[in-house]
């Protein structure tokens, strides 16, 4: 299995870091323990992690202020990534921000937040649904997006909670170097799209990749672990590696204990038997399961 895999101009470690859980709950406020917070961003560098996953309606402006005060100045092998197209409102819910102004002020916002001069990685999260990927056309804010790395302020683009076809539609827009979908034991929506983007040597990057507010729950998961001496959530992460070598997992804590838990994943070797016993449960993982 490999270790690494190239996204953008760079190569990262496949096992990565997401900063959402950083910030108050539902990814709102402040932290509930500052030092710690700082601690995991600390430990996880240390660690040989050199993928970021961030973005500025976290808090919002909440964990990319973390990030910076944790690690700035920056590893040169670092790589963070960030979101726009969203916005929070004053009672924590999402929002579109989909307009050629709203992403420039995103960008800007990103930049100055977490003390960069350009973003390495930016994703367009398109929110046409509030409940998943939903067709609609995403040429205009893209358009935007790309103009924005015309400019020099970001490196690479990528998209999120995307359907197939926003992805064909922005591949003839600019180059995509990443897809940032909900994917996981539980939900295989993508397991087709996961196999084309392979092909094309694009990264996937799963969010929620043990779950997100809701943990995965499985007997059989739990069983697998058992038998191999290791956590189900670290079972988790090693099947999404062996799933495609495309695959960047970024799992996400608050807790030193468990980063280092869920980075040593990618030294457990799934048995084929416990790879098709998880496969073949991922229907109904989460239910009765």
């Amino acid at each position: 299995m490999t270790t690494t895999f190239t996204l953008g101009d760079r190569t990262v470690k496949r096992i990565g870091y997401g900063a959402m859980q950083l910030a108050g709950p539902g990814a709102f406020g402040p932290p509930k323990d500052r030092d710690a917070a700082l601690a995991v961003l600390r430990e996880a560098v240390r660690a040989g992690v050199n993928h970021i996953d961030t973005s500025d309606f976290y808090g919002p402006h909440v964990t990319n202020r973390l990030i910076r005060e944790a690690l700035h100045p920056y590893p040169d092998d670092l790589v963070i990534a960030t979101k726009i197209g969203a916005r929070r409102g004053a009672d924590g819910s999402w929002r579109p921000a989909f307009s050629r102004e709203e992403l420039a002020q995103a960008v800007h916002d990103n930049l100055r937040n977490l003390g960069l001069e350009a973003l390495d990685v930016v994703n367009l999260r398109v929110m046409f649904s509030a409940h998943g990927p939903a067709e609609g056309s995403i040429e205009a804010p893209l358009t935007a997006l790309a103009e924005l790395q015309r400019q020099g302020l970001i490196r690479h683009i990528g998209l999120s909670n995307v359907t197939p076809t926003q992805i064909v539609e922005g591949r003839d827009i600019c180059e995509i170097v990443c897809v940032q979908n909900r994917y996981n034991l539980a939900h295989r929506a993508d397991d087709a799209l996961i196999d084309e983007l392979t092909g094309s040597g694009i990264a996937y990057v799963p969010f929620f990749p043990l779950g997100g507010f809701t943990p995965l729950q499985s007997s059989t998961l739990s069983d697998v672990a058992r038998s191999l001496d290791a956590t189900p959530m670290q079972v988790a992460i090693a099947w999404l590696l062996r799933r495609a070598p495309n695959i960047l997992p970024i799992p996400g804590t608050t807790s030193v204990a468990h980063l280092r838990e869920n980075l040593s994943a990618i030294k457990l070797d799934l048995p084929d038997e416990a790879t098709a016993l998880l496969n073949g449960v991922a229907a109904n993982i989460g239910s009765s399961d």
